[in-house]
């Protein structure tokens, strides 16, 4: 049930927030938001694959 509803959560960030390493973002020059947007994205795909 939980790694339906990471996958669920995933579709929707695929969809909805923008892609950081398509638009080549700089993590060091990042703003906190950016920060928080890639850190977000990253903690859902792990769960959705475990």
């Amino acid at each position: 049930m939980k790694k339906q509803a990471f996958k669920v959560l995933a579709k929707i960030n695929r969809l909805i927030l923008p892609s950081f390493s398509k638009k080549g973002l700089d993590i060091s020059k990042a703003s906190k938001f950016q920060l928080a947007i890639v850190g977000w994205r990253a903690f859902v795909t792990i769960n959705s694959l475990n």
